[in-house]
């Protein structure tokens, strides 16, 4: 029985209908790229401290004294989360003392801000930070709203899995872009840090599955020489351009409400996509739905303009694709056999300790000295030659290789840091944006090759689950980006020996270049290595071993 991709061949790689998916699909991304890390600006904490009420009978001298002050960062600035007390400064003032003359100010006693903060305006107009007070005791509600969207993503990551192999890549993808698009508006108008985390938690859940989706719906319907392109290029490109267009949106809209609408409203030029993306043929007939995939198939061969064949499968085919079609598939067919098992926990640590990574590098930018736009923008733009270098090495190198070095160099970096003085703060910053560059290389990576490994009919599901695994380790992010709060180095420490420990991981994994794309978990252990391999295999495996590696050298942009 012939394979898929042989089975279409005479659609050619690169034609019409390849180009128009492979452009919608990587757009769908864009709202992925300024959404996900919204939280950046949307719960940006500006400079503050205590406010004192606007009628207290004091001099202009006691309120510019009102506020004690600290060493923070090793240098002296007001105190954000107390004053001295009020009742005091009143009588001081009464007497006509003056402060620091006539009064010790380190001898007063000092009480909370129970009046409220007063917030520069310098950097954010208002952000959820300065809308419901998240300073001081209540500075965890920051980073709690961010644990919380990427909670979102881990459900979102488990569910829309088991959804899409259900019922379809594109009924799940517009669904979750609607889901998406919906709740985000919803979220403009919370009257409280509750409501706007639960919301972001929905957000959250259809961020990542309308990802997972277009990536699986992708690598699906292109070709060999189109798929890499797609996943590494197309796919996080677009990723990379909205994550781009953030700061740049932030820049200009500065009141968190406003910004919010901006980054929404994008989600509604997708709607007409519905008529023109059409479903996964590989998924159609993995479910038995042959004539849905040759309707599909043949509009295809119209739009690019090329002559369908009478007969596209022939009954022998569809019967033995029709027993495998009817076949139900959960996740724990991730844990039918031994290989897949070993697969998907290697997959599940990889997957975790990249997340890490990547999001506390990118939820930590805020935190860099220099302008928070201008650092977002950078670690946005070190992401797209990122993707290229990951392009490039895919194309010419053993994917675990590959993915390896991006590792090594990844983690190295952010464990040097520490070495650089403190007055070097340009080194410091290149060298994150360096780490990040690695990191970034390596998740684009982890896509295709994660892909490659699982068959059609659980293939989203195996993503699914690994992208899963994966946001426990964006849970955790925002925590390793506040551990800086104590140590300015241990954020770099712990993301670095994380990082070069997965890299060691990945050498470990089967190596799936130049392998064709299995459709069957049965396929897929012919492709995992000679061990795995039944004897009666033997002439697929000479088969496979004559396939040019270098299938990849081919595309063209």
């Amino acid at each position: 029985m012939r394979d898929y991709e042989e089975v279409t061949a005479f659609l050619g790689e690169w034609g019409r209908f390849q180009r128009l998916v492979f452009f919608l699909l990587s757009a769908s991304i864009v709202p992925n790229g300024f959404n996900g890390l919204s939280i950046v600006f949307l719960a940006g904490t500006p400079e503050h401290r205590c406010a004192v009420p606007p009628g207290a009978n004091l001099s202009e001298e006691w309120r510019n004294a009102s506020i004690p002050l600290e060493l923070r960062g090793g240098l002296t600035e007001p105190s954000r989360c107390s004053r001295y007390r009020l009742d005091v400064l009143l009588n001081l003032s009464a007497l006509g003392l003056r402060p620091g003359i006539d009064v010790h100010l380190a001898e007063l006693e000092q009480e909370p801000c129970l009046d409220g903060w007063e917030y520069s305006r310098d950097v954010y107009r208002s952000t959820i930070v300065t809308e419901w007070n998240l300073v001081c005791d209540n500075d965890w509600k920051g980073p709690m709203s961010t644990s919380l969207f990427f909670v979102g993503v881990l459900l979102g990551s488990f569910i829309s899995g088991q959804l899409s192999d259900k019922f379809g890549r594109k009924n799940v993808l517009f669904s979750t872009l609607a889901m998406q698009t919906i709740f985000s508006f919803v979220q403009i108008f919370s009257t409280s840090w509750e409501m706007f985390s639960v919301f972001f938690l929905l957000v959250g859940m259809g961020q990542i599955s309308n990802y997972v989706a277009a990536f699986v719906l992708g690598t699906e319907i292109l070709g060999k020489s189109i798929r890499l392109l797609f996943c590494t290029l197309g796919v996080c490109i677009f990723y990379a351009f909205g994550y781009m267009l953030l700061p740049l949106f932030a820049y200009f809209i500065r009141d968190w409400r406003l910004l919010l609408l901006a980054l929404t409203l994008p989600g509604l030029l997708f709607i007409p996509l519905w008529w023109i993306i059409p479903e996964s043929p590989r998924w159609l007939i993995s479910r038995g739905r042959f004539r849905e995939a040759e309707d599909i198939i043949r509009k295809a061969a119209k739009i690019n303009e090329v002559t369908v064949p009478d007969v596209i499968f022939d009954p022998s085919e569809l019967q033995d694709l029709s027993s495998q079609g009817q076949q139900t598939y959960t996740i724990l067919d991730l844990m039918r056999t031994r290989n897949i098992l070993t697969i998907t926990i290697m997959s599940v640590i990889l997957w975790m300790i990249i997340s890490v990574g990547y999001f506390g590098l990118s939820l930590d930018t805020p935190n860099l000295h220099g302008d928070v736009y201008v650092n977002c923008f950078l670690s946005a733009v070190i992401e797209v030659p990122a993707y290229i270098i990951s392009w490039l090495l895919l194309r010419n190198l053993p994917r675990r290789y590959s993915m390896a070095a991006a590792l090594f160099l990844g983690g190295c970096v952010l464990l040097f840091i520490q070495l650089v003085p403190s007055h070097i703060r340009a080194l410091s910053i290149l060298l994150v944006m360096l780490g990040k560059f690695g990191i970034t290389s390596a998740f684009s990576m982890v896509y295709v090759y994660t892909a490659e490994l699982y068959p059609t009919v659980v293939r989203n599901m195996g993503v699914g689950a690994s992208s899963m695994a994966s946001r426990l380790g964006s849970i955790l992010s925002p925590y390793f980006a506040y551990l800086g709060a104590y140590d300015r180095f241990l954020p770099y420490i712990l993301m670095g020996s994380l990082t070069v420990l997965s890299g060691i991981l990945t050498l470990f994994l089967p190596e799936s270049y130049g392998m064709p794309l299995p459709d069957t978990i049965e396929q897929m252990l012919l492709v995992k290595g000679l061990e795995y391999r039944p004897a009666s295999t033997a002439k697929r495996n000479s088969k496979d071993e004559e396939e040019n590696p270098e299938i990849f050298k081919s595309t063209s942009f």
